[in-house]
């Protein structure tokens, strides 16, 4: 008897500057404000009354609209990816997760947001802060390489992709060998097809961490 096995897949989703996996310390913090100036290498966020700088490394993930655009853009010339003064401007809100050490502050994400926050922003630990994960199942409207739209209960929901979002489902683990061990979402999900998705939310968008077809 051949036993069928689910596979989990990493996509090929280029929706940010640098999507490298990182493990954040227990001790990783998450500051909230206003972006006061940005550079190649760091970032300056107004918090209340405080201006905190950020530098920005290979491992930075930075999560703004109109990345995944450029990347593929960038991509597709051959030029070099888009740089966080292409995707991070002064004036917008944002959400930086970081580490400290060494009296310096090296932020892990960076995330656009609506808001600052009440205030002009906050500081807190980033387990306190950490989003509880959610599942909605229904039917895939549409799908493309950064963003996932799924009609649940008569309703519409649009999740973001990236590569940390992973499918599950008969038949992927065949097609991502196939694809020389990565594959875009594209190859796996298709409209019409069934699926769980596993979710968090993050500020105004919901990001998808797993995508399961069920049928």
């Amino acid at each position: 008897m051949v036993r069928s096995r689910s596979i989990v897949v990493a996509l090929v989703a280029p929706i940010v500057l640098v999507w490298s996996h990182v493990s954040f310390a227990q001790s990783a913090k998450t500051a909230r404000g206003t972006v006061s100036a940005v550079a190649a290498n760091t970032i300056n966020v107004k918090v209340g009354d405080s201006d905190m700088r950020f530098a920005v490394d290979s491992n930075t993930t930075v999560i703004a609209s109109g990345a995944g655009t450029k990347s593929r853009i960038a991509a597709a010339t051959g030029a070099p990816g888009p740089k966080l003064t292409d995707l991070i401007k002064t004036g917008q809100a944002v959400i930086v997760t970081y580490r400290e050490a060494g009296g310096s502050m090296t932020a892990n994400e960076v995330q656009v947001v609506t808001s600052a926050g009440p205030g002009g922003g906050s500081v807190s630990s980033a387990s306190a802060a950490k989003p509880e994960s959610k599942t909605a199942s229904g039917s895939v409207k549409s799908v493309s390489a950064s963003s996932l739209v799924v009609t649940s209960s008569g309703k519409d929901m649009t999740f973001m992709l990236d590569s940390n979002t992973s499918v599950v489902g008969a038949g992927a683990g065949t097609k991502t060998a196939a694809a020389g061990g990565r594959i875009a979402i594209t190859e796996l999900v298709k409209p019409g097809s069934q699926v769980s998705v596993s979710y968090n939310e993050k500020g105004t968008m919901m990001h998808a961490t797993e995508v399961r077809v069920t049928k």
